[in-house]
């Protein structure tokens, strides 16, 4: 992530102004409106990415199988998988909101298991490794 040393002057936090611009749109057609204006083609693809192996993973699709029909990168799937497990919901949120099919609820897994990962269990150790690996980003 981009960090700033010097803040632009008037900045105090920028990033709950962006949330509520965001919260403020009143349509999807309004969403793609704001994204496509605030973000470049690469970084609307990444985020595209990211959302599109969510119904997969939910479903409990194995990463090389979502890589096989979305064509993204079993890394990014890997990423968002941790996301589902150990992030701050969002994504089960909107999953839930739009009524995605699932397989398990990711909360509802054993410690350790990430949904869809080839191996389906991960050492506590790995979960930590992994977890503080995604913080340091």
């Amino acid at each position: 992530m981009k960090k700033r040393w010097v803040k632009a002057e008037g900045d105090l936090d920028a990033q709950p102004d962006l949330f509520d611009a965001i919260a403020s749109m009143h349509s999807a057609d309004e969403v793609r409106e704001l994204l496509l204006d605030l973000c470049t083609p690469a970084e609307l693809e990444a985020l595209t990415d990211r959302w599109r192996v969510v119904p997969y993973l939910v479903r409990g699709l194995p990463y090389r199988e979502i890589h096989d029909l979305t064509a993204v990168s079993v890394t990014t799937i890997g990423r968002v998988a941790r996301c589902l497990l150990l992030g701050e919901g969002g994504y089960q949120l909107a999953a839930r909101r739009l009524e995605l099919p699932r397989a398990r609820d990711p909360a509802d897994a054993e410690p350790g298991l990430l949904p869809g990962h080839p191996n389906n269990r991960l050492r506590g150790s790995d979960v930590a490794r992994a977890t503080s690996k995604g913080r340091q980003r």
